[in-house]
């Protein structure tokens, strides 16, 4: 049987497999928000949109990760594959939480995930009893695994960009770095080799690309008992994601190769690679290995296709969908073009060009994080502004990730003055290549990329005919006032410090040069949004009332940071599509 998903459906992703790979569970939107799935049948876990799943290595249990509201605060809760024994595990109250996944410790399965309240907790939870170990406890300090013994655990800690991961001795309670690092690198994830003698991390340390080394620990020194060695390293590409198989050791190693992805098994003893044949997608994600190793799933999409999930039987390297691919007719696939900003920086973006001839009217999108990336993967804005005409530039400025160590932290502090000036040199490439109509750009972005919508409006008023913003920052002080304290504690090495650094967050914050907006703007807000609070756009939109600005607002109910929920999309794709055809064409 068909299934059938609805257009503006991300169809499933996040997967998960069972302990010898023959069931999966993913997350979906066929229901009209995102669910847990375990190999076609919904589990009953509530209304509440699901944001990830993880399926135990003894096969009886599924932690599912929920997000009340669609904020960005999540829940963990506990369930049989069958849709029994429902219980909550841990963010309880105003917490929320960070999970690491299962571990099994000294022949027990147990979950371990980062509590976070006013300080955060690093725990095991074992799913029967509901039994809580504490193993952390500080601020912005994250479990990322558990050696099997149970002595050691790695832990992440630090903002944004600058992140380090410890190892802890449970026993003598010792710590210490995996290595010292350098100020600007940053360590994200960390995991353990089966025996426990390795830590496998994936580092920007000593390194302008991301890879992956491997640092000894011994039973006398609970840090590094050796110099960190190189695991795996590509000049032309960032690693993005490792898994391990807890049975052969084997790796799995998701590469970031310039925006599109490619996946390798790498054994770390014959040191052979070998390359998955590539799923139908030009972005992958999420790769997991069955308990018995044989079997790894990972999610595939592209501009032609939404998320799906794919298997790979590990002996051959094989890969084949685990359901029908969902497709939809699309307007031609992206270009990758090349920008120089004004300072001489090199930047690229996606160019989806529509059908006829340029110039075209065209929208500048840009990207959130800000140390994400634009990738040819699933947008369906894009899709719809091409068939009516409508080109989009997708840049990746300064700051964004997928271009190595040095330029994700061009943005950080005053830095960020660069990031605005890449908007403008992205609207004079467009003009000038004759891609875009003069007098026919508008620009658009969520999160970050809304912030740095608001900013390229009020900074190059006459560069831009439109704009949408969604989710945006107006002002970064009362950014930081409102947002979640875990949040604010993160992004502090990113825009700076709301006191040390309060110049030059007014200076960079939009609001307080609104007088300058010529473009009519849509504003667009999750009513739940916790993580850039709907303070932001009620105050945005109160400047734009108080100067007389042309505007429309938009706020979704039910909707946190992310909008989740099919109908939600929909109004937000049907109101932004309308507002830039109205006042671009």
């Amino acid at each position: 049987m068909t299934v059938q998903f609805d257009e503006l459906s991300d169809g499933s992703w996040g997967p998960s497999p069972s302990p010898d790979g023959s069931r999966i569970a993913y997350i979906s939107d066929l229901s009209g928000s995102p669910q847990a799935y375990v190999s076609g049948t919904m589990l009953p876990t509530g209304k509440d949109p699901v944001t990830a799943v993880h399926y135990s290595p003894d096969g009886e249990w599924v932690a599912v990760e929920i997000a009340p509201g669609g904020a960005p605060r999540t829940e963990l809760w506990m369930i049989r594959p069958d849709g029994t024994g429902l219980r909550q595990a841990a963010g309880f109250g105003a917490t929320t939480i960070l999970s690491a996944g299962w571990v099994e410790v000294r022949d027990a399965v147990v979950f371990a995930v980062t509590e976070i309240g006013e300080l955060w907790r690093g725990l095991l939870i074992n799913p029967r009893s509901m039994a809580r170990q504490r193993l952390t406890r500080g601020e912005l300090v994250a479990v990322l695994d558990v050696s099997r013994d149970g002595r050691f655990v790695a832990v992440r800690e630090g903002p944004r960009g600058r992140r380090r991961v410890r190892v802890v001795d449970l026993d003598s309670g010792v710590a210490g770095p995996l290595f010292e690092g350098t100020f600007d690198s940053s360590t994200e994830q960390g995991v353990f080799s089966p025996d426990g003698s390795l830590i496998y991390a994936r580092t920007d340390y000593d390194s302008e690309m991301a890879r992956l080394i491997a640092v000894p620990v011994t039973g006398d020194h609970p840090v590094p008992g050796g110099e960190p060695v190189v695991v795996a390293a590509r000049p032309d590409a960032e690693l993005e994601d490792v898994a391990v198989s807890r049975e052969t050791g084997l790796l799995a190693l998701l590469w970031n190769a310039s925006g599109r992805s490619d996946l390798t098994l790498f054994d770390p003893v014959t040191r052979i690679e070998r390359w998955v044949t590539p799923p139908a997608g030009d972005v992958l994600s999420h790769p997991r290995f069955s308990r018995d190793g044989s079997t790894l799933v990972v999610c595939a999409e592209g501009p032609g296709a939404r998320r799906s999930l794919f298997r790979v039987k590990v002996a051959s390297a094989h890969s084949a969908p685990v359901f029908p691919r969902p497709t939809w007719s699309m307007v031609g696939a992206p270009e990758l073009h090349h920008v120089v900003s004004e300072d001489g920086l090199a930047l690229t973006g996606w160019f989806y060009r529509p059908a006829g001839e340029p110039p075209y009217p065209t929208m500048i999108f840009l990207h959130g994080g800000p140390e994400s990336q634009e990738r040819p993967g699933h947008n369906p804005i894009y899709q719809q502004l091409a068939a009516r005409g409508i080109a989009v530039f997708a840049p990746n400025v300064r700051g964004s990730s997928g271009y190595g160590r040095t330029f994700v932290n061009l943005d950080n502090l005053a830095g960020r003055h660069g990031a605005i000036a890449d908007v403008a040199a992205c609207a004079s490439y467009l003009v000038d290549g004759g891609l875009a109509a003069n007098g026919g750009l508008g620009v658009m972005g969520r999160s970050y990329g809304g912030y740095l919508t608001l900013a390229a409006l009020v900074t190059y008023p006459s560069l831009f005919s439109v704009g949408v913003e969604v989710c945006g920052m107006a002002d970064l002080l009362t950014f930081y006032e409102h947002t979640e304290p875990w949040i604010a504690a993160g992004a502090v090495s990113k825009y700076g410090d709301p006191v040390r650094d309060r110049g030059l967050l007014m200076d960079l914050s939009p609001l307080r040069r609104i007088e300058n907006l010529e473009a009519p703007l849509l504003i667009v807000h999750g009513a739940s949004d916790t993580n850039v609070p709907v303070q932001e756009a009620h105050q945005l939109v109160a400047a734009l009332v108080r100067h007389g600005k042309p505007h429309r607002y938009t706020i979704l109910d039910g909707e946190g940071h992310d909008f989740v929920r099919l109908e939600s999309r929909r109004r937000y794709l049907d109101e932004a599509v309308a507002w830039i055809t109205e006042h671009l064409t």
